[in-house]
C-alpha cells in the first residue's frame, strides 16, 4: 500500500528554481542538494516533471533553502556551500513541523548559555517573559481589533494590564491562556472566500475560520481547514527562523524560559516566537479578506486532515525572511537580558548585534531605525475561475465578459423595475406636464416660426460645433439626448429651434 502525503503533490510544471524574496523551496520526491564544480545543484520534483537550478558562489540571491519532505539527499559540500554564504537550511516535515534547521556557524559564550539556564534562579525569567507576553498580547489586541471585536480587545487589553503585578511565570501563562480563548474567539467567523467554480467542491467547514483547535487532536495540529493549515505552517516557517535566531545568538534554543521544557519542542524557541505571531496572524488576516483560496491549493485527507499542496507551499515559504527579520531584535534583546546579571569581570563587553547589526550602525553613526520590508503578497487569483490574474482586477478576461454581461442584465432588470415605480411615473408625468404648458405657451406666443428646411439644412450641420454641455444647458434636457440632437438622431420640438439657431450663429 503506497504512503500517503501529508503536504500533498501535484505534478506540475515550474519555471526553474530561482530565488523569490531570497528564499528556494523544494518539495517532491529525490531532492538532490549537491555542490558540483563550485555551483549549488538544486534537483526537485515529481515523477518526468523535475525541476533544476545551479547556483553560482556570486550572485545567486538565495537566503533560505526549505525542503518539505525526507525523500532525498544532502551532501556536507552543500551544507559547507550554505554556510560559507551565510544561507541558512530548513528541512520542514509533510505535516508543516520543522524537523532540522542549520544556518551559518557561529561562535558562542558559553557564559552566556550557562546564564540562559539559571535564569529561573537568578530571576532574569520572570520579566523576559512578562515582557514577550505583553508584546504578543498587544500585538493580539491590534489584530482584535481589526476583526472588530472590541468585546476581545478589552479582555486581551485587561490581560496585558494585569501582567504587570505577575510575580511568577505561571500567572504570565494563565493569563495568556485567557487572553487567547478570547482572541481566537474573535476569528471564528470570518469568512473564506474561494472562486465561484471551486464552490462546489469546498466543505461547509473550510468556508470560515471556525475554531483554532482542531477536533483530530484537541490542538491546533492536524487542521481541518485551509485557514488553520495555512497558519500552522507559517508558525513552522516562524519557529524555524527562531531556531535559526537563537542559535545564532549563542543561545540554547532548547532551554525555556516561559514554556516547559519538553523533548518534542525547542522551547525557547517556542518563546522568542510569542511576540511575531500576531504579526503572522495579521498577514494572514489580510490575505483572507482580500485574495480568495483556491481549491487546488489544499488537499483532504481521509480522515479529514487538510494539508497545503507543494505548490502552494513554496509561496508561503517565501515569507521566512520576514519572520525572520521581525524576530532578530528580539533575539537580540533576550540575550542582552541575559547577559546582564553576569559579573562585571565576566562580561567584558555585551553580546554581539548578529542578527541586526546595530552596534555596526551605531558605530558608524547610521540610523539604527530601519524601515521594515513588506511581505510578499499573496496570488491574485480570478474570483471566477480562480486564475492567476494581475493586481488591480478582479476577474480575468474569459470571466470578465461573462460578469459584465451579468451585471448588465441585472442592470436592466433594476432599471425596468425602477422606471414603473410609483415615484418614476410622478416624475414623468410632471415632465409631460411641463412639456406640454411650454409647447401651448410657444404656440400662443405668436413669435415667428423657423421651417423645418431651415432647420434641417442650416442650423442641424452647425451643431457639430457646438458642445454637449452647452446644449443640455441652453435645452434643460440630459446629456443622452443632447448628444443626440447634435448627431441628428433626434430633432427637437420647434420651440427649441430659434435657441439652437443662436448657439449656431457665429
Amino acid at each position: 500500500m503506497a504512503a500517503s502525503a501529508t503536504v500533498a503533490q501535484l505534478p506540475q510544471s515550474r519555471n526553474l528554481l530561482t530565488p523569490r524574496h531570497g528564499v528556494i523551496t523544494l518539495y517532491g520526491y529525490g531532492i538532490t542538494v549537491s555542490v558540483n564544480r563550485g555551483h549549488l545543484v538544486l534537483k526537485d520534483g515529481i515523477g518526468s516533471d523535475r525541476q533544476e537550478a545551479r547556483l553560482p558562489r556570486v550572485g545567486h540571491g538565495l537566503r533560505r533553502l526549505v525542503v518539505i519532505g525526507s525523500d532525498g539527499f544532502v551532501s556536507l559540500a552543500a551544507l559547507r556551500w550554505l554556510a560559507d554564504q551565510d544561507a541558512a537550511f530548513v528541512v520542514l516535515e509533510r505535516d508543516g513541523s520543522v524537523f532540522a534547521t542549520t544556518g551559518p556557524v557561529r561562535s558562542s559564550d558559553a557564559r552566556l548559555r550557562r546564564a540562559q539556564s539559571l535564569a529561573g534562579q537568578s530571576g532574569v525569567a520572570l520579566p523576559i517573559a512578562r515582557e514577550l507576553i505583553t508584546q504578543k498580547l498587544a500585538g493580539q489586541e491590534r489584530v482584535a481589533n481589526l476583526l472588530r471585536d472590541s468585546h476581545a480587545a478589552r479582555i486581551i487589553a485587561s490581560a496585558r494590564d494585569a501582567l504587570t503585578t505577575a510575580e511568577t511565570i505561571p500567572a504570565i501563562r494563565l493569563l495568556e491562556a485567557q487572553a487567547a480563548l478570547a482572541y481566537w474567539s474573535a476569528w471564528r467567523a470570518v469568512q473564506i472566500t474561494y472562486p465561484k467554480n471551486d464552490l462546489r467542491r469546498v466543505p461547509d467547514h473550510w468556508r470560515t475560520f471556525g475554531t483554532r483547535v482542531s477536533p483530530l487532536t484537541g490542538s491546533p495540529r492536524l487542521a481541518v481547514n485551509p485557514p488553520n493549515a495555512m497558519l500552522n505552517y507559517l508558525y513552522a516557517l516562524l519557529e524555524s527562523e527562531t531556531r535559526l535566531a537563537a542559535a545564532t545568538m549563542g543561545l540554547d534554543p532548547g532551554i525555556g524560559l516561559l514554556h516547559v521544557d519538553t523533548d518534542a519542542r525547542d522551547s525557547l524557541a517556542c518563546d522568542l516566537m510569542e511576540p511575531v505571531r500576531p504579526q503572522v496572524d495579521a498577514y494572514l488576516l489580510e490575505w483572507l479578506t482580500h485574495e480568495p483560496l483556491r481549491r487546488e491549493w489544499f488537499f483532504e485527507q481521509r480522515d479529514g486532515n487538510c494539508r497545503l499542496m507543494g505548490s502552494f507551499a513554496v509561496r508561503l515559504s517565501e515569507t521566512a525572511r520576514t519572520w525572520g527579520r521581525a524576530v532578530a531584535p528580539i533575539a537580540e534583546w533576550v540575550a542582552h537580558e541575559l547577559w546582564s546579571p553576569t559579573s562585571k569581570r565576566a562580561r567584558p563587553r555585551l553580546p554581539a548585534t548578529r542578527l541586526t547589526q546595530n552596534h555596526k550602525r551605531e558605530a558608524k553613526g547610521v540610523s539604527m531605525d530601519v524601515p521594515p520590508r513588506e511581505s510578499p503578497k499573496p496570488p491574485r487569483i480570478c474570483l471566477g475561475c480562480g486564475a492567476p490574474i494581475i493586481y488591480g482586477k478582479n476577474f480575468c478576461s474569459s470571466c470578465g465578459v461573462i460578469v459584465a454581461r451579468d451585471e448588465l442584465i441585472k442592470s436592466a432588470k433594476r432599471g425596468r423595475i425602477a422606471a414603473q415605480s410609483l415615484e418614476a411615473q410622478a416624475h414623468r408625468t410632471e415632465t409631460q406636464r411641463r412639456n406640454a404648458n411650454a409647447q401651448l405657451a410657444w404656440e400662443q406666443s405668436g413669435q415667428p416660426k423657423i421651417s423645418d428646411e431651415v432647420y434641417r439644412n442650416e442650423i442641424q450641420p452647425r451643431l457639430a460645433g457646438v458642445t454637449i454641455p452647452t446644449i443640455m444647458s441652453a435645452l434643460n434636457v440630459c446629456a443622452s439626448y443632447a448628444a443626440n440632437i447634435r448627431r441628428g438622431r433626434r430633432r427637437p420640438h420647434a420651440r427649441h429651434w430659434e435657441i439652437l439657431a443662436r448657439l449656431t450663429t457665429p
